[in-house]
């Protein structure tokens, strides 16, 4: 068969494109896992999520602490049923308002800065709660720390994102979650052995060792070509990624992107799809998964555990679903750049659903002699009573909630606060992940405040039915609405948002 007319030409382009194929191949993968490699960036990473450690030690501290309190010989110190729901709900208040001004912060202080702003408050708050001679202390104390997480939960996503190599962005972006839980987890081991006092003098530790640290980090590339920085910006992306790889080349990629996005998102452009749909997605995502009751069951986790009379005592499940957790989060870091977000949000979304049905009819069908419990009305008045199961069937809330907790951990814990930083538009990512964690956290407050009254009027089962309906609805939501963004760059999102095309996502 003789060669068609083309196929010079076809032989031709090929060689004139392939000169040195081998080499220059080599060369690429060389410099893509030096540049993957570089130790700076996960020490960068490192120092940014200690604030993440330092919001899950601050979240979960009325676990330990409201059953201490309740008992407290001091009349100025002793919670009440009212008080108690307070305590446990004024953090994400406080949250709120952090995000809130990280709508600000974000883009005036920079991401970095505004990480480092998030100590002061923070170790206010703890110094507040480590001194408290009334509940009001403590509840100033709580809703300073709870401010302080909600600048580092609208920052310090953004700031991994847009540091990150695209090859790793997934697995560091769950930092943020794993470091959150660890800091739990840290807060129920030493519950165990510290007086609520020496756990917010504890709590002061990561908060001092971030602001340290981060004096020596580098700002995001992006935001310093946002301020007009460009050698400043050059710079940290040579620190981020190594002097021996073609970092140039992507900090002429970024620089582009920045340059078409120069200006601020005005009022007018929010009608722009590539606007306003990021952002109503990943709002979306925060308000769904805070209404699945995650920061209820954290919060008022051995509560819960008391009121069911699980088999072994409230502090040591608490700790048992704090590792399940940190597993769980770690496992999803891991299979996240491999499996992609959306089936883990599947995944996640189905676990949280079964185990919250669990949970509920558990509650509802057990009769009160098997569980173990005098009344099925309250959480609060029942931590004076005897936690000591009378029938193993009382395994089934520990497991319920553990799966639950290990279902989030996989998919909606870390993945929504990723996608987030990743979907917003550059010129809208700092305001737009503000608003983000503004809805988040007054969700969660709404939530937080309400569960014990909601428990004392109606049961237990009732609430983690409610859960169970969300964790249905998350299924949908991820379907319809949720994009695939494994091993895609930040300007590859922003293109198929901006285009609609979906090679762009290829």
């Amino acid at each position: 068969m003789e060669p068609s007319p083309r196929e010079p030409l076809v032989r031709k382009t090929s060689f004139s494109y392939q000169t040195f194929p081998e080499r220059a191949v080599q060369r690429l993968d060389k410099e893509y896992l030096r540049s993957l490699h570089n130790k700076r960036l996960y020490l960068a990473v490192f120092a940014a999520v200690l604030g993440n450690f330092s919001f899950g030690f601050a979240l979960v501290y009325p676990s330990p602490v409201i059953p201490a309190l309740e008992a407290h010989p001091s009349p100025a110190l002793r919670l009440d049923q009212y008080t108690a729901s307070w305590f446990g709900s004024v953090f994400t208040l406080g949250a709120a308002a952090g995000g809130l001004s990280a709508m600000l912060l974000n883009d005036r202080l920079g991401r970095k800065l505004s990480i480092m702003f998030s100590a002061l408050p923070s170790a206010v708050g703890y110094a507040l709660m480590a001194g408290a001679q009334g509940i009001g202390m403590l509840l100033l104390g709580r809703m300073l720390t709870g401010y302080a997480g909600g600048v580092t939960s609208a920052s310090i996503p953004v700031y991994i994102s847009e540091i990150s190599h695209p090859g790793v962005r997934g697995m560091l972006g769950a930092c943020p979650q794993i470091m959150a839980v660890l800091g739990s987890l840290v807060l129920y081991a030493l519950g165990k052995y510290l007086s609520w006092r020496w756990l917010a003098v504890a709590g002061e530790v990561p908060v001092l060792a971030m602001i340290v640290l981060l004096c020596f980090m580098p700002d995001s590339p992006r935001f310093l070509l946002s301020q007009g920085k460009d050698e400043e910006a050059l710079g940290s992306l040579c620190w981020l990624r190594g002097r021996d790889t073609g970092y140039a080349r992507e900090y002429e990629q970024i620089k582009d992107s920045v340059r078409k996005q120069s200006r601020r998102v005005s009022c007018a452009e929010i009608k722009d799809p590539f606007i306003y749909k990021p952002i109503l997605i990943a709002v979306g995502m925060r308000f769904l998964q805070q209404l699945s009751g995650v920061t209820c069951v954290l919060v008022y986790l051995q509560s819960i555990f008391k009121k069911t009379s699980v088999i072994l005592k409230p502090e040591y499940d608490a700790a048992l679903v704090g590792l399940v957790r940190l597993f769980s989060v770690s496992i999803a870091a891991v299979s996240m750049d491999k499996a992609g977000r959306k089936i883990l949000l599947f995944v996640s979304a189905a676990v949280m659903l079964v185990s919250n049905l669990t949970m509920g009819l558990y509650i509802h069908f057990v009769p009160v002699s098997q569980n173990g419990t005098i009344a099925n009305k309250t959480l609060v008045s029942s931590a004076n009573l005897p936690a000591e199961p009378t029938n193993y069937i009382t395994l089934i809330p520990l497991l319920a909630t553990m799966f639950f907790i290990m279902g989030y951990a996989m998919g909606w814990g870390p993945i929504t606060w990723l996608l987030m930083s990743e979907i917003l538009p550059l010129k809208a990512r700092g305001v737009a992940s503000g608003l983000c964690v503004v809805v988040s956290w007054l969700t969660a407050f709404t939530l937080t405040r309400f569960f014990l009254l909601v428990v004392e009027a109606f049961g237990l089962e009732v609430p983690f039915l409610f859960f169970a309906v969300i964790c249905a609805a998350n299924i949908f939501f991820t379907g319809c609405c949720v994009p695939e963004t494994k091993g895609r760059s930040l300007e590859q999102i922003e293109a198929f948002f901006r285009t609609g095309r979906r090679s762009f996502m290829r």
